[in-house]
């Protein structure tokens, strides 16, 4: 608006200042002007009018442009930002919450979280990260955002993603998003991303190789009854050695069960988030040692038949790293993000692998690949610390090395860094739940209390408890869960089928 006064003003001077220039003698001047000249003259103010105002808007265009991109400067997305370049002297501090407390340790045998924060302050020195961690992480992080009191960076905990944009900020479209990272629809919602994964992994089982070798397992198990057949090997090969670990006493351990329920077991990308939820009974016995029903009675059977630990309320999470690595354990159900944790646990790295879960859908293994922990951005920081947060993310995914250093798939879209492979296992990415479906599988698990695959840890536990004391068959159980699914399903209006 001041550039348009200004050169408005400046017209009109212009204007006067020939009209007052012919003084006196204007009259004559006139008179003596032939109508041709008139027109000429007449003609020339109109082109001058006519440039001006085009100056005048090609200048409120240029002036509304430059106050577009003050808007927008604040802040670079993730997509726009450049490391090692961008924002090199800024100064902030942030917050990290993390479920890693292993890292916070000097003995931890790979990178810590100290050499970490070292490496990233060589890039950018002035911003400071204060990391937090928690063995209770995936309770205690609800705690957190439900107070409103929460971490610049935080690890998503099972929330509804409805609620995303209420805690965290949008790191930018699906379609910007799928460019720079995989499992970008992870947490996505109404086309915004919100959470960027700290690692991926594929489920299976850690295990020590010597052990079954020792034992006389040559061929690594494909079905549940074979599985069942190695554990058995190991405890008649030595009955010092604890066959399947369960990690009961942990309690977070357990929800682990629940991750090869889908893709493991039945092959299908899309059985969590849209099968599960229109599925009539989806824990019952399919006659094939496949589904639900087949992963958890795996577990069951090895309590049962005495191929676990003497007592699982004993069970210790951080000594079972040491135990496994010296032979003390067969194998435990974990992600294959604890694999490098196993590995480092003692002198022998090289007896640690990790193997496909035991089920075989047609004649053909498959395993979930899929995001961890993803880092989401508290809405509610300032612009620095949001800016100092999207760096830090970006550079944990990019060029931290926490990735392939913790024997995670690729984050970074197109990468193909990875120490871990399955041979002939077909690597399969959860389909997300169908629009309008994306809170389903929360309301069903609300209403039926099950959490499946959203912290039923309990729920894992009582199976360990009943097969154990031998007051519950397994299929009765099983057949509880089916009543309890089908009765959410009617109360939420859904159609089983």
């Amino acid at each position: 608006m001041k550039l348009r006064r200004v050169l408005s003003a400046t017209l009109m001077m212009a204007l006067a200042t020939g009209t007052v220039a012919c003084g006196n003698g204007a009259t004559a001047a006139v008179a003596d002007t032939s109508e041709e000249d008139t027109a000429v003259q007449a003609e020339a103010v109109t082109e001058e009018t006519e440039e001006a105002e085009e100056t005048v808007q090609e200048s409120q265009e240029a002036e509304t442009e430059d106050a577009a991109a003050t808007e927008t400067d604040g802040i670079k997305s993730y997509a726009d930002l450049t490391l090692g370049e961008d924002f090199t002297d800024l100064t902030a501090e942030i917050s990290f919450f993390s479920n890693r407390t292993d890292l916070d340790s000097e003995d931890y045998g790979g990178t810590n979280w100290r050499q970490y924060m070292e490496a990233f302050n060589e890039l950018y020195p002035n911003i400071k990260v204060d990391v937090i961690t928690d063995t209770n992480y995936a309770e205690d992080a609800k705690t957190h955002l439900q107070s409103g009191d929460y971490e610049t960076v935080l690890l998503i905990p099972s929330i509804d993603k409805a609620d995303l944009s209420s805690y965290f900020e949008s790191y930018g479209s699906l379609d910007e998003m799928s460019t720079q990272i995989n499992y970008a629809d992870h947490w996505e919602y109404q086309g915004e991303v919100y959470g960027v994964p700290s690692t991926a992994t594929a489920q299976g089982i850690v295990y020590n190789k010597r052990v079954f070798e020792e034992a006389g397992v040559t061929e690594l198990p494909k079905t549940p009854e074979e599985f069942i057949d190695a554990l058995q090997k190991i405890k008649d090969y030595n009955n010092d050695i604890i066959p399947l670990y369960t990690n009961y006493a942990a309690g977070w351990t357990m929800g682990s069960w629940d991750d090869y329920t889908g893709i493991s077991a039945t092959g299908d990308a899309g059985f969590t988030n849209r099968t599960l939820l229109h599925e009539k009974d989806p824990f019952r016995d399919y006659g094939d040692q496949t589904h639900p029903y087949a992963v958890y009675k795996i577990l069951y059977d090895a309590v049962a038949k005495g191929l676990t630990e003497d007592d699982y309320s004993t069970t210790d999470w951080e000594g079972c790293k040491g135990m496994i690595n010296r032979g003390e354990i067969g194998c435990m159900v974990l992600g294959s993000w604890a694999y490098p944790q196993m590995e480092a646990a003692g002198e022998n790295a090289e007896d640690i692998g990790y193997m496909p879960f035991p089920i075989t859908v047609d004649g053909k293994q498959y395993a979930l690949a899929g995001p961890d922990y993803c880092y989401g951005i508290n809405v509610n920081a300032s612009d620095d610390e949001k800016q100092a947060a999207l760096i830090f993310v970006k550079w944990m995914t990019e060029l931290s090395g926490f990735v392939y250093n913790e024997d995670g798939l690729p984050i970074k879209a197109g990468s193909t860094e990875t120490k871990l492979s399955f041979d002939n296992v077909t690597f399969l990415q959860e389909a997300p739940a169908a629009t309008g479906e994306e809170d389903l599988l929360n309301e069903l698990n609300a209403e039926s209390e099950l959490n499946y695959r959203a912290g039923g840890d309990r729920r894992i536990q009582l199976i360990i408890e009943h097969a154990s004391m031998g007051d519950m068959e397994f299929d009765d159980i099983m057949n509880e869960w089916n009543e309890k699914w089908t009765a959410a399903q009617e109360a939420c209006g859904v159609a089983a089928q």
